[in-house]
């Protein structure tokens, strides 16, 4: 008889963090037959537990190394600055020719650090699918996550070939559209596209927080808002955790960026002083126009 078993792209997958973006990655692998066995690593097995009843993982480990050690791929979907930290303590165990990646939306120095802690015979190629929600957690995970969502690999002069490849094709697999980039180049690019935007969200929340304290008769702003507050500050829910580690991985580009967005600020805060009503319709034309320029 023919044999008619699946030919897996790996045969153990180990997931570092099994949280929206790990549980959905695994969701994918398991539903692609991309991978013979999932198993995961992390913080708290409540959350380990409720990944195998999803069927994100088929099993879980207490002890990194025995997680790994068996494992022709591992990602790291853990905060980025602990991918440095968790490399140096799982690393020499990681078999000779495994693929090490990870799904964070920082790359930058942190793929270089990454790869100077593998051992030589393991590859490290970052990538990061731009897909998510606003709310964490396996719990929220779907195998159709990154399907129709773009995902960057950053190789470096040091990256396998073959490794590099392989990671494509897994995330071609998952119905991402797969790009190429520097990863320092990266960091500029996601900083402004991104990283940015939810800096704008949080300040906006903020800002709402201390104009509520001016607001007479006792009225709850937030009680009369619509769907355009709602659009606009949908990311300020994001993972505080999360989203502190990015905005002091991608520190140097983001301060950068926030100074030029406080520029934007006080040219229109001008525009409203000197009632410059025709200025201010040039510059809300000119803001629709980039918008609707969006795909």
């Amino acid at each position: 008889m023919a044999d008619t078993s699946p030919e897996y792209l790996f045969q153990q997958v180990t997931i570092i963090g099994v949280g929206l973006l790990g549980g959905s990655l695994g969701l994918a692998l398991k539903e692609q037959r991309l991978a013979k066995m999932v198993v995961g690593i992390g913080r708290r097995q409540t959350n380990l537990e409720l990944a195998v009843q999803l069927g994100a993982i088929d099993r879980f480990f207490s002890e990194p190394h025995e997680a790994v050690r068996d494992s022709d791929f591992i990602v790291l979907a853990t905060p980025v600055d602990t991918y440095v930290s968790h490399v140096q303590r799982w690393g020499q165990h990681v078999p000779s020719g495994a693929i090490v990646s990870d799904v964070g939306s920082v790359k930058g120095q942190l793929v270089y650090d990454v790869e100077a802690a593998l051992p030589s015979t393991a590859s490290f190629v970052g990538a990061h699918p731009i897909a998510g929600k606003e709310k964490s957690g396996v719990a929220h995970a779907t195998s159709k996550l990154f399907s129709g969502a773009r995902c960057i690999v950053t190789p470096t002069p040091h990256t396998n070939a073959e490794a590099l490849s392989r990671v494509r094709g897994l995330w071609e697999k998952t119905g991402s559209e797969v790009l190429s980039m520097d990863p320092m180049v990266h960091d500029w690019v996601l900083g402004a596209v991104s990283h940015l935007p939810h800096i704008a969200a949080f300040s906006l929340m903020h800002a709402l927080q201390d104009l509520q304290d001016l607001t007479p008769e006792a009225l709850h702003l937030l009680d009369f808002s619509g769907g355009g507050l709602r659009d606009t500050t949908r990311i300020a829910a994001s993972s505080p955790e999360m989203w502190r580690d990015i905005c002091l991985a991608n520190r140097e580009n983001l301060l950068k960026m926030v100074d030029q967005y406080i520029m934007q600020l006080q040219a229109f805060r001008q525009l409203l002083n000197n009632q410059d009503g025709s200025g201010l319709a040039n510059n809300i034309e000119q803001a629709k126009t980039l918008r609707e320029g969006l795909s």
